[in-house]
Protein backbone atom coordinates (compact mmCIF):
# COMPACT_ATOMS: atom_id res chain seq x y z
CA UNK A 1 0.00 0.00 0.00
CA UNK A 2 1.54 3.06 -1.26
CA UNK A 3 1.14 6.08 1.74
CA UNK A 4 1.13 9.64 0.26
CA UNK A 5 1.04 13.01 2.75
CA UNK A 6 -0.51 15.89 0.58
CA UNK A 7 1.90 18.07 2.38
CA UNK A 8 5.06 16.10 1.23
CA UNK A 9 4.35 16.16 -2.55
CA UNK A 10 3.32 19.03 -4.91
CA UNK A 11 -0.19 20.46 -5.28
CA UNK A 12 -0.30 18.84 -8.83
CA UNK A 13 1.05 15.57 -8.20
CA UNK A 14 -1.49 14.81 -5.35
CA UNK A 15 -4.17 16.50 -7.58
CA UNK A 16 -3.41 13.61 -9.95
CA UNK A 17 -3.81 11.33 -7.23
CA UNK A 18 -6.75 12.52 -6.38
CA UNK A 19 -8.63 12.68 -9.57
CA UNK A 20 -6.94 9.38 -10.49
CA UNK A 21 -9.19 7.46 -7.39
CA UNK A 22 -11.85 9.69 -6.66
CA UNK A 23 -13.93 8.38 -10.11
CA UNK A 24 -15.78 8.71 -12.18
CA UNK A 25 -17.06 12.39 -11.27
CA UNK A 26 -20.47 13.40 -12.85
CA UNK A 27 -19.75 16.86 -14.82
CA UNK A 28 -21.35 20.07 -14.22
CA UNK A 29 -20.90 22.05 -17.56
CA UNK A 30 -21.94 25.52 -16.08
CA UNK A 31 -22.72 28.38 -18.41
CA UNK A 32 -22.68 31.44 -16.66
CA UNK A 33 -22.77 35.41 -17.85
CA UNK A 34 -21.08 38.80 -16.34
CA UNK A 35 -22.28 41.52 -15.12
CA UNK A 36 -22.01 42.86 -18.85
CA UNK A 37 -24.53 39.90 -20.07
CA UNK A 38 -21.46 37.75 -21.55
CA UNK A 39 -22.07 34.58 -21.64
CA UNK A 40 -19.32 31.76 -20.14
CA UNK A 41 -19.70 27.94 -20.60
CA UNK A 42 -17.25 25.64 -19.27
CA UNK A 43 -17.29 21.82 -17.42
CA UNK A 44 -16.19 20.90 -13.95
CA UNK A 45 -15.98 17.72 -12.48
CA UNK A 46 -16.02 18.59 -8.72
CA UNK A 47 -19.57 18.21 -8.79
CA UNK A 48 -22.98 16.64 -7.50
CA UNK A 49 -26.36 16.73 -6.02
CA UNK A 50 -26.39 17.63 -2.35
CA UNK A 51 -30.01 17.57 -1.82
CA UNK A 52 -33.80 16.90 -2.89
CA UNK A 53 -35.70 19.57 -0.80
CA UNK A 54 -34.92 22.11 -1.54
CA UNK A 55 -33.16 20.71 -4.60
CA UNK A 56 -28.94 21.68 -4.10
CA UNK A 57 -26.19 20.89 -6.37
CA UNK A 58 -22.71 22.20 -5.76
CA UNK A 59 -19.70 22.08 -8.02
CA UNK A 60 -16.18 23.74 -7.27
CA UNK A 61 -14.34 26.20 -9.89
CA UNK A 62 -10.91 25.45 -8.31
CA UNK A 63 -7.66 28.39 -8.09
CA UNK A 64 -5.45 27.11 -10.84
CA UNK A 65 -2.59 25.50 -9.48
CA UNK A 66 0.20 26.98 -11.66
CA UNK A 67 -0.81 30.85 -10.94
CA UNK A 68 -3.18 30.56 -8.17
CA UNK A 69 -6.14 32.64 -10.67
CA UNK A 70 -9.29 32.23 -10.63
CA UNK A 71 -11.41 30.81 -13.72
CA UNK A 72 -14.39 33.25 -15.47
CA UNK A 73 -16.81 30.80 -14.39
CA UNK A 74 -16.34 31.80 -10.37
CA UNK A 75 -16.28 35.73 -11.18
CA UNK A 76 -19.37 35.31 -13.22
CA UNK A 77 -21.16 33.69 -10.62
CA UNK A 78 -20.08 36.42 -7.82
CA UNK A 79 -20.89 38.70 -10.06
CA UNK A 80 -24.55 37.78 -11.33
CA UNK A 81 -25.75 34.83 -8.96
CA UNK A 82 -27.09 32.69 -11.31
CA UNK A 83 -26.44 28.97 -13.40
CA UNK A 84 -27.21 26.71 -15.55
CA UNK A 85 -25.74 23.28 -15.09
CA UNK A 86 -26.16 21.36 -17.84
CA UNK A 87 -25.13 17.46 -17.88
CA UNK A 88 -22.99 15.82 -20.31
CA UNK A 89 -23.59 12.75 -22.44
CA UNK A 90 -21.34 10.90 -25.06
CA UNK A 91 -22.97 12.86 -28.24
CA UNK A 92 -21.33 16.19 -26.78
CA UNK A 93 -18.23 15.03 -24.69
CA UNK A 94 -16.10 16.30 -27.56
CA UNK A 95 -17.40 19.78 -28.03
CA UNK A 96 -17.66 19.87 -23.80
CA UNK A 97 -13.86 19.25 -23.90
CA UNK A 98 -13.45 22.36 -26.55
CA UNK A 99 -15.06 24.55 -24.21
CA UNK A 100 -12.56 23.89 -21.99
CA UNK A 101 -9.73 25.96 -23.61
CA UNK A 102 -9.01 28.56 -21.51
CA UNK A 103 -10.37 31.53 -23.95
CA UNK A 104 -9.99 35.24 -23.21
CA UNK A 105 -12.72 36.07 -21.18
CA UNK A 106 -15.67 37.61 -22.85
CA UNK A 107 -14.78 34.80 -25.24
CA UNK A 108 -18.80 32.76 -25.98
CA UNK A 109 -17.46 28.85 -25.65
CA UNK A 110 -21.09 28.25 -27.06
CA UNK A 111 -19.37 29.54 -29.87
CA UNK A 112 -16.20 28.22 -30.11
CA UNK A 113 -17.62 24.34 -29.15
CA UNK A 114 -20.56 24.76 -31.59
CA UNK A 115 -23.05 23.91 -29.02
CA UNK A 116 -26.77 26.01 -28.94
CA UNK A 117 -27.81 28.36 -27.09
CA UNK A 118 -30.94 28.29 -26.03
CA UNK A 119 -33.02 30.53 -23.46
CA UNK A 120 -33.68 29.92 -20.14
CA UNK A 121 -37.21 30.62 -18.28
CA UNK A 122 -35.68 31.66 -15.03
CA UNK A 123 -31.89 32.89 -14.68
CA UNK A 124 -30.27 35.05 -17.03
CA UNK A 125 -27.48 31.99 -18.59
CA UNK A 126 -28.32 30.17 -21.77
CA UNK A 127 -29.15 26.24 -21.43
CA UNK A 128 -27.24 24.26 -23.69
CA UNK A 129 -29.94 22.67 -26.10
CA UNK A 130 -27.86 19.77 -27.40
CA UNK A 131 -27.16 18.61 -23.63
CA UNK A 132 -30.34 15.88 -22.23
CA UNK A 133 -30.72 18.16 -18.63
CA UNK A 134 -30.55 21.16 -17.34
CA UNK A 135 -31.12 22.65 -14.59
CA UNK A 136 -31.26 26.34 -13.91
CA UNK A 137 -30.53 27.56 -10.61
CA UNK A 138 -29.90 30.66 -8.75
CA UNK A 139 -26.61 30.71 -6.51
CA UNK A 140 -27.15 30.68 -2.58
CA UNK A 141 -23.90 31.05 -2.25
CA UNK A 142 -19.64 30.85 -2.91
CA UNK A 143 -17.85 29.18 -0.24
CA UNK A 144 -13.79 29.94 0.09
CA UNK A 145 -12.07 27.07 0.78
CA UNK A 146 -8.53 28.67 0.60
CA UNK A 147 -6.54 31.53 -0.98
CA UNK A 148 -3.16 29.36 -2.58
CA UNK A 149 -2.98 27.71 -5.95
CA UNK A 150 -6.12 24.08 -6.34
CA UNK A 151 -8.12 25.89 -3.56
CA UNK A 152 -12.13 25.04 -4.23
CA UNK A 153 -14.68 27.18 -4.52
CA UNK A 154 -17.66 25.31 -3.65
CA UNK A 155 -21.04 27.51 -5.40
CA UNK A 156 -23.84 26.06 -3.71
CA UNK A 157 -26.22 26.32 -6.04
CA UNK A 158 -30.38 25.29 -5.79
CA UNK A 159 -32.04 24.23 -9.01
CA UNK A 160 -35.53 27.06 -9.79
CA UNK A 161 -36.33 24.48 -12.98
CA UNK A 162 -34.88 21.44 -14.39
CA UNK A 163 -35.48 20.70 -17.99
CA UNK A 164 -35.13 17.07 -19.36
CA UNK A 165 -34.72 15.89 -23.35
CA UNK A 166 -38.09 13.59 -24.02
CA UNK A 167 -35.46 11.16 -25.73
CA UNK A 168 -33.91 9.98 -22.36
CA UNK A 169 -37.12 8.85 -20.85
CA UNK A 170 -38.67 5.80 -20.62
CA UNK A 171 -42.83 4.83 -21.34
CA UNK A 172 -43.43 5.94 -17.98
CA UNK A 173 -41.44 9.18 -17.83
CA UNK A 174 -38.36 8.31 -15.67
CA UNK A 175 -35.00 8.77 -16.72
CA UNK A 176 -33.62 5.68 -18.75
CA UNK A 177 -29.47 5.28 -18.03
CA UNK A 178 -28.96 3.96 -21.71
CA UNK A 179 -30.85 6.74 -23.16
CA UNK A 180 -29.15 9.45 -20.98
CA UNK A 181 -25.72 7.74 -21.80
CA UNK A 182 -23.90 10.41 -19.20
CA UNK A 183 -19.68 10.54 -19.22
CA UNK A 184 -17.68 10.79 -15.92
CA UNK A 185 -14.33 12.24 -15.73
CA UNK A 186 -11.58 9.77 -14.47
CA UNK A 187 -8.16 11.50 -14.12
CA UNK A 188 -5.54 12.34 -17.01
CA UNK A 189 -7.35 12.13 -20.32
CA UNK A 190 -9.84 9.91 -19.17
CA UNK A 191 -13.56 9.58 -19.49
CA UNK A 192 -15.94 6.77 -18.95
CA UNK A 193 -19.30 6.47 -21.01
CA UNK A 194 -22.31 5.04 -18.43
CA UNK A 195 -24.30 3.01 -20.43
CA UNK A 196 -24.65 -0.28 -22.34
CA UNK A 197 -22.72 -3.37 -20.82
CA UNK A 198 -20.70 -0.75 -18.16
CA UNK A 199 -24.24 -0.56 -16.43
CA UNK A 200 -25.70 -3.17 -14.02
CA UNK A 201 -28.00 -3.16 -10.93
CA UNK A 202 -27.77 -3.80 -7.59
CA UNK A 203 -31.32 -4.76 -5.07
CA UNK A 204 -31.16 -2.30 -2.55
CA UNK A 205 -31.32 -3.44 0.63
CA UNK A 206 -34.56 -5.05 2.38
CA UNK A 207 -36.26 -3.04 4.27
CA UNK A 208 -36.29 -5.22 7.14
CA UNK A 209 -32.49 -6.14 8.50
CA UNK A 210 -30.39 -8.23 6.02
CA UNK A 211 -28.92 -11.12 7.89
CA UNK A 212 -25.69 -9.92 7.38
CA UNK A 213 -22.53 -11.59 5.91
CA UNK A 214 -21.35 -12.51 9.86
CA UNK A 215 -24.64 -14.92 10.02
CA UNK A 216 -23.42 -16.48 6.83
CA UNK A 217 -21.99 -20.53 7.86
CA UNK A 218 -18.62 -20.47 7.72
CA UNK A 219 -18.07 -22.32 4.92
CA UNK A 220 -20.13 -20.29 2.69
CA UNK A 221 -18.22 -16.93 3.89
CA UNK A 222 -14.68 -18.81 3.36
CA UNK A 223 -15.32 -20.06 0.13
CA UNK A 224 -12.95 -20.11 -2.27
CA UNK A 225 -15.58 -19.72 -5.12
CA UNK A 226 -17.52 -16.78 -3.76
CA UNK A 227 -16.05 -12.90 -3.96
CA UNK A 228 -16.82 -10.00 -1.44
CA UNK A 229 -19.61 -8.89 -3.83
CA UNK A 230 -21.36 -12.40 -4.15
CA UNK A 231 -21.17 -12.85 0.21
CA UNK A 232 -22.90 -8.99 0.21
CA UNK A 233 -25.60 -10.07 -1.86
CA UNK A 234 -25.96 -13.49 -0.16
CA UNK A 235 -26.42 -11.22 3.20
CA UNK A 236 -28.83 -8.74 1.32
CA UNK A 237 -31.76 -11.83 2.50
CA UNK A 238 -34.11 -11.58 5.87
CA UNK A 239 -34.29 -15.22 6.28
CA UNK A 240 -33.07 -18.59 4.95
CA UNK A 241 -34.41 -20.63 2.73
CA UNK A 242 -36.76 -23.45 5.00
CA UNK A 243 -35.32 -27.54 4.96
CA UNK A 244 -38.43 -28.28 3.16
CA UNK A 245 -37.71 -25.64 0.39
CA UNK A 246 -34.26 -26.59 -0.25
CA UNK A 247 -34.87 -30.42 -0.22
CA UNK A 248 -37.31 -29.43 -3.03
CA UNK A 249 -34.96 -27.61 -4.65
CA UNK A 250 -32.78 -30.78 -5.60
CA UNK A 251 -35.48 -31.43 -8.79
CA UNK A 252 -33.37 -28.32 -10.77
CA UNK A 253 -31.39 -30.65 -13.23
CA UNK A 254 -28.39 -28.80 -13.33
CA UNK A 255 -28.16 -29.11 -9.65
CA UNK A 256 -29.36 -33.00 -9.78
CA UNK A 257 -26.30 -33.50 -11.73
CA UNK A 258 -24.11 -31.76 -9.39
CA UNK A 259 -25.23 -33.64 -6.47
CA UNK A 260 -24.65 -37.20 -8.54
CA UNK A 261 -21.43 -36.24 -10.03
CA UNK A 262 -19.92 -34.89 -6.98
CA UNK A 263 -21.32 -37.15 -4.11
CA UNK A 264 -17.84 -39.16 -3.23
CA UNK A 265 -15.77 -35.82 -2.86
CA UNK A 266 -17.19 -33.41 -0.31
CA UNK A 267 -14.56 -30.51 -1.45
CA UNK A 268 -15.63 -31.24 -4.94
CA UNK A 269 -19.65 -30.52 -4.18
CA UNK A 270 -18.98 -27.56 -2.12
CA UNK A 271 -16.76 -26.46 -4.98
CA UNK A 272 -19.49 -26.85 -7.70
CA UNK A 273 -21.78 -25.88 -5.50
CA UNK A 274 -20.37 -22.55 -5.40
CA UNK A 275 -20.07 -22.18 -8.94
CA UNK A 276 -23.48 -22.64 -9.62
CA UNK A 277 -24.62 -20.52 -6.52
CA UNK A 278 -22.85 -17.52 -8.01
CA UNK A 279 -24.16 -18.15 -11.33
CA UNK A 280 -27.52 -17.51 -9.84
CA UNK A 281 -26.46 -14.62 -7.98
CA UNK A 282 -25.26 -13.08 -11.02
CA UNK A 283 -28.56 -13.50 -12.41
CA UNK A 284 -29.81 -11.84 -9.22
CA UNK A 285 -31.88 -15.22 -8.16
CA UNK A 286 -30.34 -15.27 -4.44
CA UNK A 287 -32.86 -17.39 -2.91
CA UNK A 288 -32.05 -20.13 -6.01
CA UNK A 289 -27.96 -19.54 -4.31
CA UNK A 290 -29.20 -20.03 -0.80
CA UNK A 291 -30.75 -23.23 -1.51
CA UNK A 292 -27.86 -24.60 -3.83
CA UNK A 293 -25.34 -23.63 -0.93
CA UNK A 294 -27.09 -25.43 1.35
CA UNK A 295 -27.78 -28.65 -0.33
CA UNK A 296 -24.55 -29.21 1.15
CA UNK A 297 -25.84 -30.00 4.92
CA UNK A 298 -27.99 -32.73 2.99
CA UNK A 299 -25.21 -34.35 1.52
Amino acid sequence: MKTVNPKEVSVAEFHGYLLGAIAPRPIAFASTTDKEGNVNLSPFSFFNAFGANPPILVFSPARRGRDNTTKHTLENVIEHPEVVINIVNHDIVEQMSLSSTEYEKGVNEFKKSGLTEVKSELVKPPRVAESPASFECKVNEVVSLGEEGGAGNLVICEVLLAHFSESVLDEEGRIDPNRMDVVGRMGGNWYTRASGSSLFEIPKPVRSLGIGVDNIPEPIRNSEVLTGNNLGRLGNIEKLPSDEEVAAFKENQELSNILSNHADNKESLEYHLHLMAQRLLEKGEIESAWKVLLQIKFA
